[in-house]
């Protein structure tokens, strides 16, 4: 099995930004083709990066960029899109469910119509675009499917602030069991990757806790190489699995992890979801 992406199709939900970005760019490198396929047409002040600005950089990158815009509610755009993606690049090799809604707050401030977002982006965005993608992947050499969810870990404390977020994100991961039973005899692996630290993207910096979180975390590269890990697996070899990045790059042989830091001085943050049963490889202090 070759340890290169060259050559491979990529379709990768919420991809202009953050670690969409960051997966898609560490495979451009290798000489990936990357469907880019978010809702991001134009530029935003607060969100940077466009789904044509991302193809620009997977093309300096060394890698072959489709831009495409993809609402991962709509049933036409995903379906067309995939389909649009196969026919360009001759096929689809890898699917990455990374588009995802957040929304951190108790149930008496979360209004309906946000709990519905979460959910038809992150539940219910990914199941339909794992859907439609089988019978491309089912072509695949080596098919993959990764979700950007958390183990499941079903303890209160994961819920109890935000249950609405909770079982959205959850719910990726529940595609995950179910489609890794579901998929096994096809030889596709599907997978959830999670970072231990919160990763610094503009969720963070927007929604979550602006500069001094950014400082406490780790750069979207971590993700992207551990991504990179998987993809390279057999998949055969390895589906149905609850990963964390820095577990997952240890066990493959890494041993430095400080590149990763945004600020080397800052303890890093451990984000929602890792379980308790997960220690960390190295210090995060």
């Amino acid at each position: 099995m070759s340890t290169s992406l060259q050559g491979k199709v990529l379709f990768i939900t919420g991809a202009s930004r953050g670690i969409g970005l960051a997966i898609a760019l560490r495979a451009a490198r290798e000489g990936a083709c990357i469907a880019i396929a978010a809702k991001t047409a134009e530029a935003n002040p607060k969100l940077p990066g466009t789904i044509y600005s991302a193809a620009s950089e997977i093309e300096s990158a060394g890698g072959k960029a489709l831009p495409l815009v993809v609402d991962v509610r709509d049933e036409t755009q995903v379906s067309d899109a995939l389909a649009r993606t196969a026919q360009h690049f001759g096929g689809i090799d890898i699917v990455v469910n990374n588009a995802s809604a957040i929304f951190l707050a108790d149930s008496q401030k979360t209004d309906m119509k946000r709990f519905d977002l979460m959910h038809q982006i992150n539940a219910r965005g990914t199941f339909m675009v794992s859907k439609f993608a089988v019978p491309f992947l089912e072509k695949a050499e080596n098919p993959h499917i990764l979700m950007l969810s958390p183990p499941l870990d079903m303890k209160e404390k994961w819920f109890a602030g935000h249950t609405a977020y909770s079982m959205a994100k959850f719910g990726m991961s529940l595609v995950v069991l179910g489609l890794a039973g579901e998929l096994r005899r096809k030889g596709i692996a599907v997978n959830a990757l999670w970072p231990r630290t919160t990763i610094a993207t503009a969720a963070v910096q927007n929604l979550l806790g602006g500069d001094a979180l950014m400082r406490a975390s780790r750069k979207p590269e971590i993700v992207a190489d551990a991504a990179h890990a998987i993809f390279t697996t057999p998949a055969r070899t390895l589906t149905g699995q609850f990963l964390i990045d820095d577990t997952l790059l240890y066990a493959r042989g890494q041993r430095d992890f400080e590149h990763y830091r945004v600020d080397p001085s800052v303890p890093l943050m451990q984000d929602f979801f890792v379980p308790d049963d997960s220690p960390a490889p190295v210090s995060l202090k």
